[in-house]
């Protein structure tokens, strides 16, 4: 506990910190459950992706052992960009997926194999869910970092500030009273010494 002065000035200030305390204790506590609930619906977005993605992968394999070609689909295709923009959870900024944008090559409709299309579609459904994961992971991370720190601050008010602020005003208040009680006594010591010397004094 920092050091603290024995005035009703400090008291003031001691009553100020512990309002200001409580009344921000409530807002973290707000802010913790937003988080929370913002990153589970997060996790179920990404067991959904990673669901889809395994669908697909299973998918594929079954029909791209059926063709023996030996054809890489990136030559049919290259990411270009993918998309992004930014969203406010809480307070913090977060990156939000938008899109990936392809750029197609020519494809030689009489030398490819008739299921080179559906490949092509496949694969950047497959890339398209990969980038999006990809920053669902990023919002994740940022967000619990996010909650990280807010669980601190709420420990700190909860069991160091307001603890804090609540002994010191109990100190204080006590030594005032203490202060104010020696002055009473002290007053009528003083009283009781003028109306002895008024007694014993001729008039």
């Amino acid at each position: 506990m920092a050091k603290i002065r024995f005035t009703k000035n400090e008291l003031k200030v001691q009553k100020e910190n512990l309002k200001r305390f409580t009344r921000y204790l409530p807002t973290l506590e707000l802010k913790k459950k937003q988080l929370l609930a913002e990153i589970r619906l997060i996790q179920n977005k990404i067991d959904e992706l990673r669901s889809e993605i395994e669908k697909s992968d299973r998918q594929v394999t079954k029909w791209v052992d059926v063709f023996a070609e030996d054809i890489d689909l990136n030559d049919f295709f290259q990411v270009k960009e993918i998309k992004t923009d930014e969203d406010n959870i809480a307070g913090i900024d977060i990156p939000l997926y938008l899109d990936v944008v392809f750029e197609d090559a020519e494809i030689d409709l009489y030398n490819t194999p008739l299921w080179i299309d559906k490949g092509i579609e496949v694969t950047k459904d497959q890339i398209k869910r990969r980038a999006e994961l990809k920053i669902l992971k990023e919002q994740q991370d940022i967000i619990a970092e996010e909650l990280r720190i807010t669980v601190q601050r709420i420990k700190l008010f909860e069991e160091v500030k307001i603890p804090e602020a609540k002994e010191s005003i109990r100190i204080i208040q006590i030594f005032l009273g203490d202060q104010l009680t020696a002055a009473v006594v002290r007053g009528k010591i003083a009283k009781g010494k003028i109306e002895k010397k008024k007694e014993v004094s001729p008039v």
